[in-house]
């Protein structure tokens, strides 16, 4: 039997408050839960417990992970030369990787933080809205407003809720307007009247290498858009990733490593790694022997990478939920550890600190 996976670390999170060494802007960090006791996704309970979505639902009509959608090929997630889509199987090892890859966990499991089915009543993993040009745009309040992007946004009052709508975790809501080609997330994000309240919040547009402010939060720690580094089922169908994934680490240290734009630590060890930092799965690793949905995020790992994106249970790696995902063959991912990767030396690709655009 295979053993119980958790829920995102978000979703099983305390959120505190900490304050950045020198700078008087309170920021989030995250303490995983204890995980056990979770059902196995992919068992007969978890699969018994698998959403049915009316077809003329609101939810069936647009989202990833509510229903299967063709995927769009008008709005690419970045330009190509982005550096979220740049190829680093061939950058030199980071100097202190040892030291990084021991604070995150050496013999800590890669976990595959999302799948089909349900968990605690909610889809697994971190749902994508997909609205069009159309969708009528709502006012979002924020609690650290002066580095949150400012509205309104075109978010649905149905737009899915990471964790549910009951959710106590991060509650990333990520809306994808493909015919604007922009992504709009909110972190901490509750419907408010006629529109949305939420801890900080960005707005991407797709099209473009710019970035956030030095200094600047997203729904996400490191700055960064969460969009941009989930794993969606389209792509493995597909038969291609060809982007880094997001990834979560239990502890940081202070400062950031371009392309992430802030930091949430104070802490000064030399041996932690950066938001922002670039991993990526070794070459020596054999991806062939894992089932076809695994292999294909594993490969992705060799030739992009994992950036470092928040704090939470190390090694879990982020995408949107679907149905249609092979839970068993995710789960496979669990057979890669800490060892298995090193920190690589990004900066050769850096044309502009304020820019993702690569050399």
């Amino acid at each position: 039997m295979l053993a119980p996976i958790p829920r995102r670390a978000g979703v099983v999170a305390t959120l505190s408050v900490v304050l950045l060494a020198g700078c008087g802007t309170p920021q989030r960090t995250t303490t995983a839960a204890p995980t056990s006791g979770v059902p196995v996704p992919g068992t007969a309970a978890a699969q018994s417990a698998a959403p049915t979505v009316p077809a003329s639902s609101p939810s069936a009509r647009s989202g990833i992970g509510a229903r299967p959608r063709p995927p769009a090929a008008a709005c690419r997630v970045f330009p190509a030369d982005n550096v979220w889509h740049a190829d680093v199987s061939r950058l030199p090892v980071h100097p202190g990787s040892a030291a990084i890859i021991g604070s995150i966990g050496s013999a800590a499991a890669v976990h595959a933080d999302f799948g089909a089915g349900l968990w605690q009543g909610a889809p697994i993993g971190i749902p994508v809205t997909v609205v069009g040009a159309g969708q009528r745009r709502v006012p979002v309040t924020f609690s650290y407003g002066d580095e949150s992007d400012a509205g309104p946004y075109p978010i649905p009052p149905d737009a899915a809720v990471e964790g549910g709508p009951r959710g106590d975790g991060d509650r990333h809501v990520i809306v994808w307007d493909r015919d604007a080609c922009r992504a709009y997330e909110l972190f901490d994000a509750h419907p408010a009247g006629g529109g949305w309240r939420a801890e900080s919040g960005a707005i991407f547009d797709l099209r473009s290498n710019r970035m956030r402010p030095a200094g600047w939060t997203s729904a996400d720690a490191a700055g960064l858009s969460i969009l941009a580094g989930l794993v969606r089922y389209d792509e493995v169908a597909a038969g291609r990733i060809d982007h880094a994934i997001r990834v979560t680490v239990p502890r940081t240290r202070s400062g950031w490593t371009w392309p992430a734009s802030h930091s949430a630590s104070a802490d000064k060890d030399p041996s932690l790694p950066q938001l922002g930092q670039r991993l990526r799965l070794k070459r020596s690793v054999d991806v062939a022997r894992l089932p076809r949905q695994a292999r294909i995020v594993a490969e992705a790992m060799q030739r992009y990478g994992v950036i470092v994106a928040d704090h939470g249970s190390a090694w879990f790696i982020s995408g949107a939920p679907d149905r249609r995902w092979d839970n068993d063959a995710l789960h496979k991912l669990g057979g890669l550890r800490g060892d298995d990767f090193e920190v690589v030396d990004a900066a050769e690709l850096m044309v502009s600190r304020s820019s993702g655009a690569t050399r």
